[in-house]
């Protein structure tokens, strides 16, 4: 029997940039604004955070936007990423602290995603963290130019303390980690089966638009470039949601983010 009781997807920052990076050699020249999502999952043993969006400061101080997000080197830009919009007060809203949070899960290692777990350390949050050890490798070489060094170290330097997991695994009842390499070496998407209803697929960055799972288009940021292991692990989404009845969500689509319980609702 599922653990998992409720599932709040939250809104953590909203990003303009060209949808060739959402799909790949396609739409070249088209601004899109997509929404950066963590997830935050209740369950009988506690509580998962799927993902962790950005690091606020290198947003908010003028020196480090500067720095990190300067368009001469990184041409998306800043994601716009306003107070509310932070982990720790959406975690307020529900009546939760950081230190409320037990496990946080990291599907990869992209700023817009394992950003904001610096800030979680800041407040409090001694939640284990879990990420593939192909996706630390990639991450650690410094050739995915998506990943900021920084994010992965606390205020003092010091390297953050992940537990590295290799393939798929129960996270806990009701709760699996399902591997989808291609846009990251370590990619992982996360299946939920709730208490009532159909179970919740998230794709990550699997498949950032609905677009990609319909038309199964890879998305724009490929790991060196394999194009066939993105649309691979598209295919596997769409056939683990068949054959378990799962809706299957994509990350970064703003269309289908509005159609979602706004929040504090939960999918329960």
């Amino acid at each position: 029997m599922t653990q998992a009781t409720r599932l709040w997807p939250l809104l953590t920052a909203t990003h303009r940039y060209d949808k060739s990076i959402s799909t790949y050699r396609r739409g070249q020249g088209e601004i899109i604004e997509a929404p950066i999502l963590a997830y935050l999952v209740e369950t009988k043993q506690g509580r998962i955070l799927y993902d962790v969006g950005c690091d606020h400061r290198k947003i908010s101080d003028p020196a480090l936007r500067a720095r990190h997000y300067d368009p001469a080197s990184f041409a998306m830009g800043a994601p716009d990423m306003r107070e509310e919009q932070r982990i720790p007060h959406h975690l307020a809203r529900l009546g939760l602290t950081p230190a409320d949070v037990d496990l946080i899960f990291i599907g990869h290692l992209h700023f817009d995603h394992a950003g904001g777990l610096k800030e979680l350390r800041r407040c409090g949050c001694g939640a284990e963290i879990h990420v593939q050890q192909d996706e630390w490798d990639a991450a650690s070489s410094g050739q995915d130019g998506a990943v900021f060094p920084d994010d992965l170290t606390d205020d003092a330097g010091a390297p953050l303390q992940f537990r590295l997991r290799r393939g798929e695994y129960s996270v806990l009842p009701g709760v699996t980690a399902v591997a989808t390499p291609g846009h990251t070496a370590g990619h992982m998407s996360m299946l939920i089966e709730l208490p009532k209803g159909p179970p919740v697929l998230l794709a990550g960055d699997a498949a950032d638009l609905q677009e990609n799972i319909d038309d199964e288009v890879a998305p724009g940021g490929l790991w060196q470039d394999q194009e066939q292991l993105a649309i691979d692990s598209i295919r596997k989404l769409k056939r683990l949601a068949r054959e378990t009845g799962a809706q299957l969500w994509p990350n970064h689509d703003m269309a289908f983010y509005r159609r979602l319980p706004a929040f504090p609702q939960a999918i329960a």
